[in-house]
Order: structure tokens, then sequence, then C-alpha cells
């Protein structure tokens, strides 16, 4: 994609939006960047681009003239942008616009949930094998931050969002872990958000390879979207879970993670997939194995925080839909857990978590916007709880919870009414936690 001399726009100015422009403006683009927030409220990398920016709204903005638009993940479709491309202009994302200018096989790490634990475990296996590693996208660094160096593997956790406009995104490997409800404020369909997911898929020919789980017959049609050979993962799949192994079907070879600090029977799919996709890369055992032994999970995602008179607390701040809680809630190792859930609602239906609490609850606290609703569908299961805030959330959890039992923050919801993000709302958690550990200790 030769950029020298366009006149680009790139809409959005986040960390993505910034890293797009400075690739643009590296290739001797001229750059126009845009947001709707004001510039006090932009990051000092956003301030300091030798751009054109115009910010608090896109007007004045001539689009529809423009050689190329970036349009950064969160930002939603606008009119202009249908006017321009209308107009023929090349309306594009940043995953799309690193993915031309990347050196290296990619390896799109997709779905609802588990994306971040894959792709950062898949990182690891790699490095492990001593090959250049880049690990980034939706998690961590922008794809557009890659560009200008060379790479054996790109692993890119790949959103919904960043595939809505990523008409020749070709990762080498694709995989979709799941897809349940979520995003459905931005979509009008959960089929439509489907496709967006399935996205991935499209470009790939016959020596690629799309890693799906089996018996997922969702994830199997967004698959067949392309020409990739699948593989399968989880219980009958190409690579088994077997307890706390993983079973190659090819070669019979078991890799063990029973050392491994990945809780949960969801983190053992996680492992079957990060497995799968290495070994379609040609990964030897042994860096599967040193990885599966170091690899230290991601903050908020089912991270255990401790115990107090036998009951096991965790933190799955980061479980901010319907489907991410229900495989929280369900995965417990515990027979029986204390869900603590609710935040700002994304529309889902909660009828799956009501399901799960009947066969793994012992109670329900909720809080937040939410909590009304999720108490609604879920009455009658288990008793529910209703609290203000999470430090009431956690005291009233440890009340109703067994020796051996677990206490799960998965909310089911994102956080934005009372905290800045899940990650605040999981650090609340940790920290309600440990005061209630200090004060049983006191009172002892």
């Amino acid at each position: 994609m030769e950029l020298a001399g366009k006149q680009v726009i790139i809409v959005g100015l986040g960390r993505s939006g910034v890293a797009a422009a400075q690739l643009c403006l590296s290739r001797g683009a001229q750059v126009t960047g845009t947001d709707r927030s004001a510039k006090t409220k932009l990051c000092d990398a956003a301030r300091n681009l030798p751009i054109d920016l115009v910010v608090g709204s896109h007007q004045g903005i001539a689009f529809d003239s423009a050689d190329l638009i970036i349009v950064s993940p969160g930002v939603p479709d606008f009119p202009e942008l249908a006017r321009a491309q209308q107009a023929g202009v090349q309306v594009i994302g940043e995953l799309e616009l690193a993915a031309r200018h990347c050196n290296g096989p990619i390896v799109a790490v997709g779905g609802t949930n588990g994306k971040s634990t894959v792709t950062s475990l898949l990182a690891s296996m790699f490095a492990n094998d001593n090959l250049r590693v880049f690990s980034g996208g939706n998690l961590g660094a922008p794809l557009s931050e890659a560009v200008g160096s060379i790479w054996d593997v790109l692993v890119v956790e790949v959103s919904s969002f960043q595939l809505e406009r990523a008409p020749s995104f070709h990762p080498k490997i694709s995989i979709l872990l799941n897809v349940t409800e979520d995003h459905l404020d931005r979509y009008p369909s959960f089929n439509a958000y489907a496709d967006a997911k399935g996205n991935a898929f499209l470009r790939q020919e016959p020596g690629d390879t799309a890693v799906i789980p089996r018996g997922d017959e969702l994830c199997e049609k967004q698959a067949r979207r392309g020409r990739g050979r699948i593989v399968t993962f989880g219980n009958g799949g190409d690579f088994d879970v077997d307890a706390r192994c993983i079973v190659e079907k090819a070669t019979g070879e078991c890799f063990d993670f029973r050392a491994s600090r990945l809780f949960g029977t969801h983190n053992a799919r996680n492992v079957a997939a990060s497995i799968a996709a290495g070994r379609a890369m040609g990964l030897s055992r042994a860096a599967i194995e040193r990885a599966l032994l170091e690899f230290i999970p991601l903050p908020h995602r089912m991270a255990y925080v401790g115990a107090i008179q036998g009951v096991r607390f965790y933190d799955d701040s980061k479980g901010t839909n319907v489907g991410a809680s229900v495989t929280a809630l369900s995965g417990l190792e515990e027979e029986r857990g204390v869900l603590i859930a609710g935040g700002r609602d994304k529309l889902g239906d909660y009828t799956p978590l009501a399901e799960a609490l009947k066969i793994k609850g012992r109670a329900l606290v909720v809080l937040g916007e939410s909590g009304d609703r999720i108490a609604e569908a879920t009455e009658g299961i288990v008793p529910i709880l209703r609290v203000s805030n999470l430090q009431q959330a956690v005291n009233v959890a440890m009340q109703h919870a067994h020796p051996g039992d677990a206490v799960l923050l998965s909310p089911a919801c994102s956080s934005f009414d009372m905290f800045s993000g899940y990650v605040e709302r999981g650090e609340k958690f940790v920290a309600a936690v440990l005061q209630l550990q200090e004060s049983r200790r006191v009172e002892q």
C-alpha cells in the first residue's frame, strides 16, 4: 500500500489511532487526525503528533476527498464515513493498515472470551522456541507498532471492532475460541456480531489453519467462510482435553499442564487452542511445556486472590459479558460458588447465567446498574443479595459461602457505572478480600 503523498484521515486518536498516524507519517503521508474528545482529553502522544488536528467533533473535515480513511476500533460508523465510501474512498481499520505493512506470518486470536490469555500464552510458547515474536493488537501494543521490524511470528489479538474494516486481513493461523453475546449495543443482531468475529477467516487459503472448538457449529460456520484447514480443540477434538493434559491426537503426545497456574476448565480449552496453533506453526514440545510451566496468568482473569476459612476467592473482573461469567462459574474446580455480578448492562440475555447458577451457584450477590435485571432473570434459583459496593459484596458473599466453596467476581457487565474500567474494579475486589482477611485475623 503506497502512502507517500496521500491524504490520510485518522478517526479516533487513542493508542491505535496514534500508532496508525505514526505509521502513515513514516511513509510520507499527509495526515489529518480527528477525535470527538477535547484536545485536553487526548494523550500527550496524540497532542504532539505533527498532523492537522480536529477535535471536539468531525465537522469541517472533507472525508470524501481523502485518499484513505483509517478508523480506530472504538469508533462506530457515522454518516460521513458512509458518504466517503460511496465516493470511492478506502475506509479501513488500523489492523488492516498495519497488516498490509507487516513482515512475518500472523496468528490471529479471536473470540468473545479468552483472547488475551491465549495471545499471551502463545507468545510465550513462541518465545520459548527462540523466535522473534510480536504480541499485541487488541491487547497491548497496536499492530502498527510492529511495522518496520522483522518478526518470525506476530501473535495478534483481534476484536470484532477491528475486524469490521479489515477486507484483506490474512492470518496464517486464525483462532476463534468462542462466540457468545456481547456488544449488542453496537451490532444490530447477534449474527452480525458473529460475522464480524468470523471475518478473520475470509482470506485464508488451504495452506492456512483455522483453529476452532470441536462441536461448535457457529464457530465452524465462520471458519468455513475461508479455505483454511480446520483443526479442533476441546473434548474429543484434534487437541483433546483430558483432565490437566492436552492430547494431540495425530501423534498421541500428551502436554501435561498440572503445574500450570491457569485455573478452570475454560482455561484447559484455552491451553488446548494455544497448543493447536503452536503445533500448526511447528512449535517444539519443549517450548510449549516450558511456557505452560512459566506462564503467569493475566490480572483479573480468573486470578486466585486468596482463601478465608476454607473459601477461595477469584478475581474475574474481565468477565464483562454473560458468556464470560457463565464460563468462569461453570469452570470452577470448587463444587459451588457465590457469584458477584452486576455493572453497566450490555443488553445481553442473562438466561445462561441462571442455568449456570442452578448447577454451580451457592448464592448470587448483585450490584451496579444491572443488578435488578440480573436478579429478575435468576429469581428463585439461589439466594440473591443486593449490595451497593464491592466491600459489602465480599463481606456478604463470605457470609453465604460454605467451606470448600469459591467466591467469584465475574460481573457479566462492563464496569463503567462505578469504576474507570475492569482493572480498577478488580483491584477494589482484591483490596476488599485482603481487608476481610485482615479483619478475620484481628478477630482471632
